[in-house]
């Protein structure tokens, strides 16, 4: 149970963390960012429980997950239904104008901060979870 409670608490962080980034930095988010959020909040929570690597391949290992979770949500969301959430399809490198080399390096660079941010979140809800 304590599992189960931990990863909704770090879902519903992710979610409003990534929603609260995309007002801050585009003004406005669309719905269906905030499960992707969550979703890839809890892989970069869940890389560095798990993971004995060094903190810079955990950076990486988070970066190269939340790329895969956008480019399977923009496949489903962008292109399968055509709700247009985002399309990088101008940038340089782009795969169907899902995923592109800058963002992956925008989420590396967010795994840096993501990876330090998960290991206080986990001292804390190991608190709350111990009580």
């Amino acid at each position: 149970m304590k599992k189960t409670g931990e990863y909704m608490v770090v879902f519903c962080v992710g979610a409003g963390a990534y929603a609260a980034l995309e007002l801050a930095f585009r003004g406005f988010t669309h719905w269906s960012m905030l499960p992707v959020g969550g979703l890839c909040f809890s892989g970069l929570y869940h890389i560095t429980e798990v993971s004995e690597e060094s903190r810079h391949i955990q950076w990486i290992m988070g970066a190269a997950f939340i790329t895969a979770v956008e480019f399977i949500s923009g496949s489903i969301l962008n292109i399968a239904l055509g709700w247009g959430v985002w399309d990088y399809s101008g940038r340089a490198g782009n795969l169907y104008g899902q995923i592109c080399p800058l963002f992956s390096a925008i989420w590396l660079m967010l795994c840096i901060p993501g990876c330090a941010i998960c290991q206080i979140l986990r001292r804390g809800l190991d608190r709350v979870y111990k009580k």
